[in-house]
């Protein structure tokens, strides 16, 4: 158990460390380059890197990011190995003139982001974080700390709000961060006062633009009973991009497979972007790979046939106050091990020769996993899995981590499963 607790703190100190997709990248890149990883960019010729084996690469793409270790032995039709997740999660986003205000307390102006648990971010101490383009050309990442809260109506004032809370989304999610009148501040210079130095002093004159997000400020916690229960934001899906990474960075360089760690952006919101699923960042890299090792089109192809993708993303444990929410069967428990994610309509992409694949992996690093699949009643939800599959046509599996109170701004899991689900895809990577 002490692996598990030492590898959920360093989960904490990611997710910490990652307000925004921007800042997860920002993370994902420092850990990289101190395993030895060597940063790659889209517009350069990348034929050095050619003859270069048993190299390590990542490259970056606004808030996404993919790494990737080129065996000694690897050649253009060498398969690939490919854990995909995603670096945003279900959030606020702060709109063009974002300074407002109203009844004496200033406010910002804020655009949902995917579909957050309203509720769930009431009463909490919040922060801004994300990027920010100045009209010098230069882009700097900024986080403000503990700025804004949602602040609830007392029940006072509204004396059926135990019966059921309705949330109006343009009325009633303007979080305050102040007191006075709107126009006695202004946000986004206080966003450039926190950039700026005695070299370099930022004005909101000088922001072009901007990808600001809300962000929990509330750290990470172990607790319950024999500290066997995680709880923090942004799990979904952080949870599965710091699984990947770590399983990435304790691979060696004697491989048969080409190991892909790919977090895309923009899930929670459909993934249709250059740097989402659907975009083209992953067929681009892909073909990149190959043609640096003198590939044609015909031996990509060939080189995809035999590739596996490995989709890792959160999913849902059987709730104890809702049982009837879920399949009577297939009940995930928090610390039960990962899950494999199955639905008839290909919500998800497992088929019988992916799970039979996932089982090896697990069976090879003696981690125990259980099957997910939604109650009949309920809708269900979707990953990267089906897109990269579609797109590439690469065999693709659906996996992640079992939650509870998925898309609040507090998630939970179990102490056990997310070293479980790293050790597994560190598997999936290498196979014995």
């Amino acid at each position: 158990m002490t692996a598990a607790v030492d590898h959920v703190h360093d989960l904490a100190n990611f997710v910490s460390a990652s307000p925004s997709s921007f800042h997860a990248v920002e993370e994902a890149a420092r850990r990289l380059r101190e395993a030895g990883f060597s940063e790659l960019h889209e517009a350069d010729d990348w034929n050095g890197a050619r003859t270069r084996k048993a190299a390590k690469y990542f490259v970056i793409r606004d808030g996404a990011i993919a790494a990737w270790i080129q065996p000694t032995k690897a050649t253009a039709t060498t398969p690939f190995r490919i854990l995909g997740a995603h670096t945003d999660s279900p959030s606020f986003k702060l709109k063009p003139k974002p300074s407002t205000g109203s009844e004496g307390m200033l406010q910002a102006g804020v655009e949902v982001y995917g579909g957050p648990l309203l509720n769930s971010w009431l009463d909490r101490e919040l922060e801004l974080a994300g990027r920010i383009i100045f009209s010098d050309g230069t882009t700097e990442l900024v986080r403000t700390g503990p700025l804004l809260r949602f602040p609830q109506l007392a029940v006072h004032l509204d004396r059926k709000v135990n019966d059921g809370l309705t949330l109006k989304r343009q009325m009633h999610m303007n979080p305050v961060l102040g007191l006075g009148e709107q126009g006695d501040a202004d946000l986004l210079e206080h966003l450039a006062s926190l950039l700026s130095s005695e070299s370099s002093q930022r004005s909101a004159a000088d922001i072009d633009g901007y990808d600001i997000v809300v962000a929990d400020t509330a750290a990470p916690a172990v607790f319950g009973l024999d500290e066997k229960l995680f709880a923090s934001g942004r799990l979904d899906n952080l949870s599965s991009v710091h699984a990947g990474l770590v399983a990435l960075i304790g691979l060696t360089t004697k491989l048969d497979h080409i190991p892909v760690f790919v977090a895309f952006d923009h899930e929670e919101v459909g993934s249709a972007t250059r740097s989402g699923a659907a975009g083209p960042f992953l067929a681009d890299l892909l073909a990149r790979i190959g043609g640096g090792l003198g590939g044609t089109d015909t031996d990509r192809m060939r080189a995809v046939a035999n590739s596996w993708c490995l989709s890792s993303d959160a999913g849902h444990a059987a709730h104890p106050n809702y049982p009837e929410r879920h399949d009577p069967a297939n009940r995930p428990r928090l610390g039960g091990g990962p899950l494999l994610k199955i639905n008839a309509n290909q919500r998800y992409a497992t088929d019988g020769v992916g799970a039979a694949e996932w089982a090896r992996a697990c069976r090879q690093a003696s981690v125990k996993y259980q099957e997910f699949v939604s109650s009949n009643d309920m809708p269900c939800g979707s990953t990267i899995g089906p897109i990269t599959a579609t797109r590439l046509g690469i065999r693709t599996i659906d996996v992640g981590l079992p939650l509870l109170s998925m898309h609040s701004a507090r998630e939970m899991c179990g102490v056990a499963d997310p070293i479980a689900l790293s050790n597994a895809i560190a598997a999936f990577f290498s196979p014995a």
